[in-house]
């Protein structure tokens, strides 16, 4: 009985570590996807592709941002119960219901392609609209079946899985844009074809999940919590199963869904308040679609290097929690946050400082040097997005999770309104939708530390939690300035950008010792942190733990 238990911890413990693994392998793999569709389609191009994926991003997380969740706790309840007929009820419940929702999303952007092209006045996108739509009926499915492994503490299918739709989407997007480009169709039908990669990727993902799922021996790890009265327990009605499902899912489909919403309607704003101050359709196209594919997916790589930490001290915090032991739940919260900071800080600066050769290393000239004067702007805002994952995981672990739900919705408000108001102002235009994402992810953040303060009674400070990584960051920015300033007086751009982020890098490093950012407490939160104590112990960076 020992030994099954710990065989099933450590196998959610590696599912744990492979699906981050993934969920930084598939950031790469988008940004890597939208350079050569960029050289392929153009700004103009990819405006039509990426409104056909905001609205897809909405719908999907709409369809299984807490649906899956909900099915891998009930599941997981009723196996340890011995309920077991139980199981295979919720399984077979879930995925009818998940066809039906993946059946009705599929026919809402088919269907409703031309109202959706029409709201964000980009009229030819419907192509794309209709070509993604199968994509949500993929992914309803595969959705069931990530909840039902989930359930079963079994995290690789569902990371498998995922790689296989992003590399679909890359490799198949890619050579479907080609073909479509040398077969001589216009740009919404190449960029239609493009995006139809991502339905395959999906389709490809769903089949993986579905032979898994075939090959999979519940007895096996079923057996663990096997009771005589197995056999002839009494499952629970399908009705009461899905409405369980239901009650569990709402919340969780609430918080993920509310700023994929935003962003569509953001979108929608965008490219209706530049035409509002004069923008030719051209124009708009050109600038929508170039903001969409170079600024955004640049501003969504560093937290990626974030969301691990948040997922690792939920699990640390509750056992802390549980304990009572104050002392270590305030040091687990101060530690992480400081390390989100010392993460996110120089991200935020040294991309604000360097937008415009950082593009220019991975994208066309002419477009990085349109987007990066928004990227400067928008980049700011990775320090609170960062700060955001953590404060939202302290909530978690103190059973404050609606809390999130409260400040996303203000955050979003504060952003669709102040984008709407400086967009449509001629002086400012699309600097208004970074402004806005920033302003958004500002009030986000200050809304979640004071309901940390006044449900949690803990307030980090200052001092040892932000302003020594500032200061870090500050130096690391400059130095990363002030190399590409001078290396690219004697090379070309893309090699002294590479070299001066190395540079500011190991600045940086010595740097966070010097000004005592980053303590002991702080090293062991990050994977291999005891190893790394005393390497650093060795060469004099911090000191030896008395």
């Amino acid at each position: 009985m020992k030994t099954t238990s710990k065989k099933t911890s450590n196998l959610f413990v590696s599912g744990v570590l492979i699906l981050t693994f993934s969920n930084i392998l598939i950031k790469i793999i988008g940004l890597t996807l939208k350079i050569p569709l960029h050289h392929i389609l153009g700004d103009e191009g990819m405006a039509y592709y990426n409104v056909a994926y905001d609205l897809y991003v909405w719908l999907y997380m709409i369809s299984t941002a807490g649906l899956p969740v909900a099915v891998s706790i009930m599941i997981a309840e009723s196996r340890t119960k011995g309920n077991f007929r139980e199981v295979k009820r919720i399984f077979r419940s879930t995925l009818l219901l998940f066809i039906i929702i993946g059946l009705a999303g599929m026919a809402v952007m088919i269907f409703g392609s031309g109202l959706f092209a029409d709201l964000y006045k980009i009229q030819e996108s419907n192509l794309c609209i209709i070509a993604i739509a199968p994509t949500l009926f993929f992914i309803c499915i595969s959705s069931a079946m990530r909840g039902f492994f989930q359930g079963y503490q079994n995290m690789f299918p569902t990371a498998i899985s995922q790689i296989i739709e992003a590399l679909g989407k890359l490799t198949i997007g890619i050579a479907l844009a080609l073909y479509a480009k040398n077969a001589g169709y216009g740009l919404p039908t190449v960029a239609a074809y493009t995006i139809l990669g991502l339905t395959i990727g999906v389709a490809a993902g769903m089949l993986f999940l579905t032979v898994s799922k075939l090959l999979f021996k519940e007895s096996v790890y079923n057996e663990e919590f096997r009771i005589p009265e197995s056999d002839t327990m009494e499952p629970r009605s399908t009705k009461k199963l899905l409405g369980a499902l239901i009650a569990i899912a709402i919340p969780v489909t609430l918080s993920s869904s509310v700023m994929s919403l935003t962003n569509v309607i953001d979108g929608i704003i965008i490219t209706r308040r530049l035409y509002s101050i004069g923008y030719t359709e051209e124009v708009v196209k050109t600038i929508f679609g170039n903001y969409k594919t170079l600024v955004i997916p640049m501003f969504n790589m560093p937290p990626a290097l974030i969301y691990p930490i948040s997922y690792s001290i939920v699990p640390l915090l509750s056992s802390a929690i549980a304990a009572e032991d104050k002392k270590r739940v305030d040091m687990i919260m101060s530690a992480s946050l400081r390390v989100a900071a010392l993460i996110a800080l120089p991200c935020s600066l040294g991309m604000s400082v360097l937008a415009e050769p950082i593009l220019k290393l991975l994208f066309a000239a002419e477009s990085a040097k349109r987007a990066a004067p928004l990227l400067s702007v928008l980049s700011l805002s990775i320090f609170f997005v960062g700060m955001l994952a953590i404060t939202n995981a302290i909530l978690q672990a103190h059973k404050h999770e609606r809390k999130p739900i409260y400040s996303i919705v203000a955050g979003s408000i504060v952003k669709l309104v102040s984008s709407y108001i400086l967009i449509g102002i001629p002086s400012i235009g699309m600097y208004g939708a970074p402004i806005g994402t920033f302003l958004c992810y500002l009030t986000v953040m200050i809304i979640n530390f004071f309901f940390i303060a006044r449900y949690i009674g803990f307030m980090p400070s200052v001092a040892g939690v932000f302003l020594r990584p500032f200061l870090a960051s500050v130096i690391c920015a400059a130095s990363a300035l002030g190399s590409f300033l001078l290396l690219s007086r004697l090379c070309s751009s893309k090699i002294a950008v590479i070299v001066a982020i190395a540079i500011a890098a190991v600045v940086y490093f010595f740097t966070i010792f010097m000004t005592k950012a980053i303590s002991r407490e702080d090293i062991l939160l990050l994977p291999k942190g005891a190893k790394l104590c005393r390497i650093f112990e060795k060469l004099k960076l911090i000191s030896s733990e008395s």
